[in-house]
């Protein structure tokens, strides 16, 4: 399950990823927040995967792609809070092909990564 952070910063969204993400949770809670940043001018997102998080379904992959190529010229910074290694691995090596900037947080660095997500 996908859900959306309350305490986030002016002009940023951020979600938090629970058990398995599933496409209904890009369909219905990510992807319309990101239509509606998009219109706004731009997309900053925080997204957290902790260890709650379980992984992802194949058809939540691509919802996933569908929202990352969709909105291509709307990505301003991504900030991915994660201990999972595979995916702090992953963004280490292909954040160069994502569009705007993407970098990982440690969890202890919630903090520094809804800042730097506002700047």
């Amino acid at each position: 399950m996908i859900r959306q952070l309350d305490s986030m910063p002016a002009g940023t969204l951020g979600f938090e990823a629970v058990g398995e993400v599933t496409a209904k949770d890009y369909e219905e809670v990510l992807a319309p927040a990101v239509r509606e940043a998009q219109a706004a001018g731009g997309i900053r997102l925080l997204y957290v995967l902790d260890d709650r998080f379980e992984g992802y379904s194949g058809g939540a992959f691509v919802q996933d792609s569908r929202l990352w190529l969709g909105h291509l010229g709307s990505w301003e910074k991504v900030a991915c809070v994660t201990s999972v290694e595979w995916i702090v691995k992953s963004i280490d090596a292909f954040a160069w092909l994502m569009p705007g900037e993407v970098r990982s947080f440690a969890p202890t660095d919630l903090d520094a990564a809804k800042a730097w997500v506002a700047a």
